[in-house]
């Protein structure tokens, strides 16, 4: 394989189509259905799969089948399949749904305005996870472009991701003899510590998220009459934040959502923290003077990735502060989100987060807890030599540095999944989201430069995984 003719054509076509098609891709609301209950019929998801799939068959292959799959009532699915001149296959991954908007972004910018500044693609979702498929059916276009062989791959952009894949098993079902059983899989919605090298995402966390609710009163009362009389539901939502979580620390106190930490993980992490050294603190926009948990950078990395953490990501029952009169309030309402470690069995976890949250209610209020999200963590089977020599030599060729292994503090409920259905195969996670992408929040960027890298190295390793066979 000639690299240099790898890396031009890749870059070539990444320049003169892949960009055009994520500036218009951004520019579609295209959220999940978590975050827009009426998606099919505002009908944005299906106009960005339309758009994916219209651009997939002008590139694809003479005899690539791309088709938009529709099962009823559940988000569209994109599902290509390239033959190749080997006997296995390879499965790879990516989704079009988005998060939504947030506020902050920077003065010009937007989630649904594409801004093209400093080799960085600004706006909502062209790097998580837009830039996926262009990517995946691209790596392939430039070993055929070289007559260079590959496996029989399937491409599978899903609509769902962000909602937590609640649709894709029975699209993996539906598909089952299409897909057939993968070898290897290949999935572009990682992260990345910097932007110097490939970095292959070794465990993802699980994830439950529920609402908490404290209710005291029928109806709010005056504070002056009420206050030392009634408890506060506020108050009484401190006090069972305290049964879960160690406020001076954050350490979780439920024993159910923590599991050991495996050895080869920790020296994972100690070659990680090599590489990345303050750049673990500083992606993150501190203020002035503000300090991170640890500044261990080993530590750091470990907590979020194998240690369980909470976070409030949203509340009902206090007014907005233009609106806050002296009324003692009925109820309280957290949305808590609790990251579990990658081995940990979150219907457990959540069983005793849930019997700790509502045993013996204080002033004996009304307190519910009620998970809407529930899903176990992923940890990658043991790394074959094949694939971990020829991840480090792809990120050598294109990168210059060696490709580093570290566990992701996200979920991705997919990897879980087809983790049981495909046990015998080895994963590639990797993905472009580093430093300050920002993915789900404000500013949200694709930087260029890397995804062009990285589909270089995803077609590096294709040609790799073709000679074993």
């Amino acid at each position: 394989m000639n690299n240099e003719k790898v890396k031009t054509f890749i870059d070539n076509l990444w320049q003169e189509e892949i960009v055009p098609a994520l500036v218009e891709y951004i520019k579609i609301p295209a959220k999940s259905p978590m975050f827009d209950a009426k998606w099919q019929e505002h009908g944005y998801l299906e106009q960005v799969i339309s758009s994916f799939a219209k651009w997939a068959k002008q590139h694809a292959p003479h005899n690539a089948t791309v088709e938009v799959i529709r099962l009823e009532n559940r988000t569209p699915l994109l599902f290509m399949e390239i033959p190749g001149e080997v006997d296995d296959t390879v499965l790879l991954y990516g989704h079009c749904d988005k998060q939504p908007e947030m506020k902050g972004w920077a003065e010009g910018t937007g989630p649904w305005t594409p801004i093209l500044k400093d080799e960085k693609l600004y706006g909502r979702g062209g790097a998580d996870d837009g830039y996926a498929m262009f990517a995946s059916l691209t790596s392939i276009l430039a070993l055929q472009q070289q007559n260079i062989a590959h496996a029989r791959c399937v491409i599978l952009i899903e609509a769902c991701e962000e909602s937590g894949s609640y649709d894709l098993p029975f699209y993996i079902d539906h598909l089952k003899q299409q897909i057939g059983t993968p070898s290897f899989i290949v999935c572009l919605d990682s992260g990345a510590g910097n932007y110097d090298q490939m970095w292959s995402t070794t465990s993802l966390r699980g994830l439950i998220n529920g609402v908490l609710t404290i209710q005291m009163l029928e109806h709010g009362v005056h504070s002056g009459l009420a206050g030392g009389v009634v408890p506060s539901s506020f108050r009484i939502a401190r006090q069972l934040l305290s049964r879960i979580e160690n406020e001076m620390t954050g350490e979780i106190l439920v024993k159910e959502c923590h599991v050991p930490i495996p050895a080869q993980r920790r020296e994972q992490a100690n070659v990680a923290a090599k590489f990345l050294n303050e750049a673990v603190f500083n992606c993150f926009p501190f203020l002035p003077g503000a300090q991170p948990i640890s500044t261990n950078v080993a530590e750091a990395i470990l907590f979020r990735t194998w240690y369980p953490t909470m976070e409030i990501i949203g509340g009902e029952g206090l007014p907005s502060l233009e609106n806050a009169g002296s009324v003692l309030q009925p109820f309280t309402k957290l949305k808590i989100s609790i990251r579990v470690p990658p081995t940990c069995d979150a219907k457990n976890a959540y069983a005793a987060i849930k019997k700790t949250l509502e045993a013996d209610p204080p002033y004996g209020a009304k307190v519910n807890f009620v998970v809407d999200k529930n899903e176990n963590g992923w940890s990658a089977p043991a790394l074959s030599p094949w694939l971990e020599k020829a991840a480090n030599q792809a990120s050598e060729t294109f990168f210059g540095a060696q490709t580093v292994y570290m566990g992701e503090g996200a979920s991705i409920p997919f990897m879980g999944m087809l983790g049981k259905k495909f046990p015998d195969a080895q994963f590639l996670i990797t993905g472009v989201l580093g430093p300050q992408s920002n993915a789900h929040g404000p500013n949200e960027f694709l930087h260029l430069p890397t995804a062009q890298k990285l589909t270089c190295c995803v077609a590096y390793v294709l040609a790799q995984h073709a000679k074993l066979k």
